[in-house]
Order: structure tokens, then C-alpha cells, then sequence
């Protein structure tokens, strides 16, 4: 076997056995689950600079070896590129010390600790050909000062966004020693978060814009399956991770294909001890856990529709409107079936415009509303006008319902459509309204349970103006005068 380090690697073959002759690491080649890729294939893409797009995202679970990986990828970078400069963002300053003790171990290896130049510092290590790696927590100065050709930003959903954008302009291509290497981002990161960030990085390398795709979950890591019975089966009956595995680990062994680095009966305590909802989020990498969510029965493949089916103009036209003025003003559209389904088609979202702009505004669109349902609020006079706001609505000959109730039970009225006892929903939301449903998705509660409140985040108000409309819609309803018009 050729002395540390040999010679460059040029094809996955290559890299696989320099992988294992000087880390010990046979990483799975092949993924279990399809649409998933193999931890390889990441280390392959990273170090290989003929690779495109350069930029990639690494959408892993926990646990899956994401920060191991990218500290492999970036020794590997150091070892073979004289010259690179590498960057690690990391989401927090203990994911910073993590990656950066993976580094240290590596390069304390024999072969390794005669590459370094000076000493190991708690977030630097430069090497005798000058490559150098500065391990950092995300933040605003961690971004800014010299370029670097490769920027590995770990846990990226931990990311302040004003920092993950800063961070697009840091990076630049060099030679280094006989390879050309090209500025490019790497996200590792699980994804826990609806419309966070890296919902938004994996959604735009889905549709193949900038950056390439790596995605594997925890029975793509599966270690060595114990259990020699075909029928999967553990001591007190079926392995609780069958419905997830269905086999695959076990033929991979059978197959003699390199194990994963997770213990079966590790998995098996890690889902025994989360919900379904973290579990298929953070460890089978499923849609994001949404324990939190105000509305968690909300569900786009479910409830977000082209247009409404069989939709006629005798449908009658509601609204729900949402007053703001810093905030926006959000006001919903919806066409109610013959069997009391509700269709919300059209929403208007502004932000700035005063309550007669957004009058205009709504007078001018195609859907004439029979009624529209506002914040009760809105009742409260104005110290510049001395009229309130349902005042002025009324005024412009528009008919407002107002009904005050409570905001948990105006919740569960639009929860009760979303999802009933029958399993046939009742409210459902054509894509012409884009605002509506990221914000249903990203509509929280605060983490302090003191509070039982929703976060008043800028996801609120178009969630705001379809409670208006469904409490106004689905509870009786009493008219009363006021000193302004009649109703």
C-alpha cells in the first residue's frame, strides 16, 4: 500500500479505498430507500471538483453522520488541494466544537499529524501545503472578511437568515496545486422547520435550481440487522422498525454491501422515545414535525387544490379580511359549494395602503362578496377619524359581520373544516393564493407554554382573516346597528 497520502484520487473506487485504507471508513455506496442517496455519495460530489452544480444541500437525520462527513469531506480538501481555504459555519457554538473535534481526530492520525503546521487551535488547523480550515459559529462577522473557496455551513436551519444570506458572497475559485477548485457552498442540515431555510434549499434543488440534492434518512445508515429471521422479527415480536426498513438492512448484509454506522437497537430506542412527528421528520426525513402548529390538520397535498371542482358562478362569494397597516392587510376570497364546502380563491396581501386603498382594491376584483367577516376589533373608534374601521367598510356599501369569539374557539372552527369526524374535509384552498398557505404551514405557537397564544410573527394575518370568515360563516350570527349605517 502506497505511503500517506498517495496519489490523488480520480475515480469513487479510488476515494472508497483511500476512505478506508487511512480512515477506516467504508461508507454505505448504495442507498436503501429509493429517491435517497448513500452518505458516499456526498463525499463523492464534494471532493471531485468536475462535479455540477457545485453548490449542493445535504438533507440528513439526526444522527446520520452529517457533521463527521463534512469534516471527512474538508481533510480531504486540505490533504489534496495545497492552498484551499475552507470555511465551516456551524448553526451554534457547540455544533462549531463538534465538527471541529471530528478534524482534530483526523488529523492526530498517523499520516495526518505530518501534515499540520504549528499546533491544532480551537478553530483553525492549517497544514504544511497551506491549506487551512477556521471552524466558526454562524453569525454576522463569521461572514465577513477574507474569501474562501468552500464555505460548509452545518445545521443550516439553525441559521439566522440575515447570516445564511450574507453568506452567498463569500466564497471565490483558485488553483490549488494541480486542481482547480471552484467557489461552492455546502447546507448539511436536518429540516424540522416549515418554510425555514432549508425548506426553501431543498425545494429549489428538487426542481433542479443551483445546487444538487443529497437526502438520506435513518435506514439508510442502518448498521448490521442481528436478527438472522426473514420475517424481521425482534425478541417480543415484529421489529419495531419494520414498517421503516422492511428488510432493507438485512439485504445489505446479504448482499455484502458496507453497513451503516447506526445501531439497530439504537434507532429502535430513538423511536420509542419521540413522537411520530419527530421521528419522521428529523429521523426519516418526511415532511417537517408540526407539533407546534396552530394548525397541524393542515396539509397541502390534502387541502391546496387547482380550482374548485365543478365551481359555478350561482356560488355564493364570502370574505375574511385581516386589518393591518404596518403589518399587511390580508383579505381572502372564498366560493361556498351547495354543500357548505369552502373554497378560499383569491387573496390580496398589502402592506402600507390605508383602509380606503384597500377598499378600491376590493371593489375591483372579479369576486363580489355577499358579506365579509372582520377582526372584532375593528369596531374600536379611530382618534384622527372617529370612525372605526367596520364604519368605514360599511360606508364603501360593503356588509361586515364582526362576531367576537373567543380566539380558541375560532381556531377549532377552522380546524373542525380542515379535518372532520367523517375524514372529509370541508375547506380547502386553490394556489392562487400563495400567502394563505405558507402561512397555515408556519402558523406557531411560542415555545414558552405559558404563553397559549400563536407567535405574532407575520404568519398570522392571513391565518387571522380565514378565522374571521369561517367564525362569521359557521357560528349564528346577530345583526345590530351602529351609529354609522344600518346592516
Amino acid at each position: 500500500m502506497y505511503d500517506f497520502p498517495g496519489p490523488i484520487p480520480t475515480t469513487d473506487d479510488e476515494l472508497a479505498a483511500w476512505l478506508e485504507r487511512w480512515l477506516a471508513l467504508a461508507s454505505p455506496r448504495e442507498a436503501l430507500i429509493e429517491g435517497h442517496n448513500a452518505p458516499f455519495d456526498y463525499l463523492a460530489h464534494a471532493f471531485f471538483e468536475d462535479r455540477s452544480p457545485r453548490d449542493c444541500v445535504v438533507w440528513a437525520n439526526r444522527g446520520g453522520g452529517k457533521t463527521f462527513l463534512g469534516a471527512v469531506a474538508t481533510a480531504m480538501d486540505m490533504v489534496f488541494k495545497p492552498g484551499i481555504e475552507i470555511r465551516v459555519l456551524a448553526g451554534s457554538l457547540e455544533q462549531a466544537r463538534r465538527m471541529q473535534a471530528h478534524l482534530r481526530d483526523i488529523f492526530e492520525r498517523d499520516g495526518f499529524e505530518g501534515m499540520v503546521e504549528g499546533r491544532i487551535t480551537e478553530r483553525r488547523i492549517r497544514l504544511t501545503n497551506t491549506s487551512c480550515v477556521e471552524t466558526l459559529a454562524q453569525s454576522q462577522t463569521s461572514v465577513r472578511g477574507t474569501r474562501v473557496q468552500k464555505l460548509r455551513c452545518d445545521e443550516v436551519e439553525l441559521f439566522d437568515r440575515a447570516v445564511w444570506e450574507a453568506a452567498q458572497l463569500v466564497t471565490r475559485s483558485k488553483e490549488c496545486g494541480p486542481v482547480r477548485v471552484r467557489g461552492a457552498i455546502e447546507c448539511l442540515s436536518t429540516m424540522h422547520i416549515p418554510y425555514g431555510i432549508m425548506h426553501e434549499l431543498v425545494g429549489a434543488a428538487i426542481e433542479g435550481r443551483a445546487r444538487r440534492l443529497f437526502r438520506w434518512g435513518v435506514v439508510d445508515t442502518l448498521g448490521p440487522c442481528p436478527d438472522d429471521d426473514h420475517q424481521c422479527l425482534a425478541d417480543e415480536g415484529p421489529c419495531p422498525l419494520a414498517a421503516e426498513c422492511a428488510g432493507l438492512a438485512k439485504a445489505r448484509d446479504r448482499r455484502a454491501m458496507p453497513p451503516g454506522h447506526t445501531a439497530i437497537p439504537d434507532a429502535i430506542g430513538m423511536k420509542a422515545r419521540v413522537s411520530p412527528e419527530v421521528w419522521n421528520a428529523e429521523m426519516l426525513c418526511l415532511r417537517p414535525r408540526r407539533s407546534d402548529c396552530v394548525l397541524p390538520e393542515f396539509d397541502p397535498r390534502t387541502h391546496v387544490v387547482e380550482r374548485p371542482p365543478d365551481v359555478s358562478a350561482a356560488w355564493p362569494v364570502i370574505a375574511g379580511m385581516d386589518f393591518g397597516i404596518r403589518s399587511p392587510t390580508v383579505v381572502l376570497w372564498a366560493r361556498l359549494s351547495p354543500d357548505g364546502v369552502v373554497y378560499v380563491v383569491r387573496e390580496h396581501a398589502r402592506a402600507g395602503l390605508s383602509l380606503e386603498q384597500h377598499a378600491e382594491i376590493i371593489r375591483a376584483a372579479p369576486e363580489r362578496f355577499e358579506w365579509i367577516g372582520v377582526d372584532p376589533a375593528g369596531r374600536n373608534r379611530s382618534i384622527q377619524t372617529g370612525a372605526s374601521d367596520v364604519q368605514r367598510l360599511r360606508h364603501h356599501g360593503f356588509v361586515v359581520r364582526d362576531a367576537r369569539r373567543p380566539l380558541h374557539e375560532g381556531i377549532e372552527l377552522v380546524r373542525a373544516r380542515l379535518r372532520t369526524a367523517d375524514g372529509r374535509p370541508r375547506l380547502f384552498i386553490t394556489r392562487d393564493c400563495p400567502t394563505l398557505i405558507e402561512s397555515l404551514e408556519r402558523y406557531r405557537y411560542p415555545p414558552n407554554p405559558e404563553n397559549p397564544n400563536p407567535e405574532k410573527d407575520g404568519h398570522d394575518h392571513a391565518p387571522d382573516a380565514l378565522r374571521y370568515m369561517i367564525q362569521n360563516l359557521d357560528e349564528p350570527y346577530r345583526t345590530r346597528r351602529d351609529n354609522y349605517t344600518d346592516r
